[in-house]
C-alpha cells in the first residue's frame, strides 16, 4: 500500500513551482492563493521539510523543493498524456506551427502537400503571426522565429541562414546595378530596428554603389506585399531569395546582379520544459529535411 500524501497538495505543490507563484498557481487550479498555501504547508508538515522559502510576494524552491518538482512534473505530464489518449482515442495527432506571415506563405504552405503525402496520419495546422508568439501560454508545439539566437527558456536549432539579393520582374530588363536609376526601390519595414537587417543601404554599402538621393522608392510595410509588388513589376526589390525560390524557378523574378548578403537565420524553435511529442518530432525532423543545403 502506498503511502502518499493526498493528490490535491502534491497538485498544489507542482503548480507553484511551475510557476513560482503561489496567485499564479491558484488562478490554474481555481483557488485562492490562501487554499495554495494551505496545501503546501499541509504537504511540508507530512514531509517534515521545508518545500519554499518564502520572501514578500516571492516564492523559491529549497533544495528538498527541487528535488521533489521534477519527479511531480514528469509523473502528471505522464498523466495527462494518458488520459487525453483514453479520453480521444480515435483523435488525430496535430501538430501547429507559428512562423511569420511571409514565412508561412512563401516557404510553408507549398510544402504542405508534401508533409501530407509522408504523414497523412498527422494534421497541421499554421499560425501565421509576426509577432513572436509565447509558446508558454499560446498552444504552439514549433515555432519559426527569424533573427537572432539565444532565445532564453526555449530550445533553438538553426533551420537555415538567408541571403538578401535584388530581385525584378524581367519585363523590366534590368540588367546591372546601373539600370537602378529607371526603377523604383521597393522597400519593406521591419518589425524592428536593427544595423543587420539586409535593406537597401547595408546592400548599397556592401556593393560600393553610392546610391542617388533622387532614386524612386515603393514602401511597404509586410515582406509579402514586397515580394507581390515585385513580381507585379512595381520595381527592383531586396529580397529573401529562400523566400522567392518558386519566383525565381518559374522565372516571375530573376536575380539580374549581385552581390547577396547575408540575412539572418531561420531557427526551429520548441518549449524546453518538456521533450516533444513524437507527432512534433515528425514535423521537426521534415522542417529539417526542406531546409536548403548548407
Amino acid at each position: 500500500m502506498r503511502r502518499l500524501p493526498p493528490l490535491s497538495s502534491l497538485r498544489a505543490f507542482e503548480a507553484a513551482a511551475r510557476h513560482a507563484s503561489f496567485k499564479r498557481a491558484a488562478e490554474e487550479l481555481a483557488v485562492t492563493p490562501t487554499a495554495v498555501s494551505h496545501q503546501i504547508r499541509a504537504l511540508e508538515e507530512s514531509l517534515g521539510l521545508a518545500l519554499f522559502a518564502r520572501a514578500v510576494r516571492q516564492v523559491r524552491l529549497t533544495e528538498a523543493g527541487a528535488q521533489l518538482y521534477p519527479v511531480l512534473q514528469q509523473g502528471f505530464d505522464a498523466f495527462e498524456a494518458v488520459l487525453l489518449r483514453l479520453r480521444q482515442p480515435n483523435r488525430r495527432a496535430q501538430v501547429t506551427i507559428s512562423a511569420t506571415n511571409a514565412f508561412t506563405a512563401k516557404w510553408l504552405i507549398p510544402r504542405v502537400a508534401g508533409f501530407h503525402a509522408l504523414h497523412p496520419q498527422i494534421d497541421l495546422q499554421l499560425h501565421a503571426s509576426d509577432e513572436a508568439v509565447d509558446l508558454g501560454k499560446r498552444q504552439v508545439d514549433i515555432a519559426v522565429r527569424y533573427g537572432r539566437s539565444p532565445y532564453p527558456g526555449l530550445v533553438a536549432e538553426v533551420l537555415f541562414e538567408d541571403s538578401y539579393a535584388p530581385v525584378a520582374n524581367p519585363l523590366l530588363r534590368v540588367a546591372s546595378a546601373a539600370d537602378l536609376a529607371t526603377v523604383r526601390l521597393i522597400h519593406f519595414d521591419w518589425k524592428s530596428a536593427s544595423p543587420t537587417h539586409p535593406t537597401w543601404d547595408r546592400w548599397f554599402a556592401h556593393a560600393g554603389w553610392q546610391p542617388d538621393a533622387a532614386l524612386g522608392q515603393l514602401r511597404y510595410s509586410d515582406e509579402g506585399h514586397a515580394i507581390q509588388a515585385a513580381v507585379a513589376g512595381q520595381g527592383v526589390a531586396l529580397l529573401s531569395l529562400a523566400m522567392v525560390a518558386q519566383e525565381l524557378a518559374s522565372g516571375q523574378l530573376v536575380q539580374p546582379f549581385g552581390p547577396a548578403i547575408a540575412g539572418h537565420a531561420y531557427h526551429l524553435v520548441t518549449r524546453a520544459d518538456h521533450g516533444p511529442a513524437a507527432a512534433t518530432s515528425a514535423v521537426l525532423a521534415w522542417l529539417r529535411s526542406q531546409a536548403p543545403p548548407g
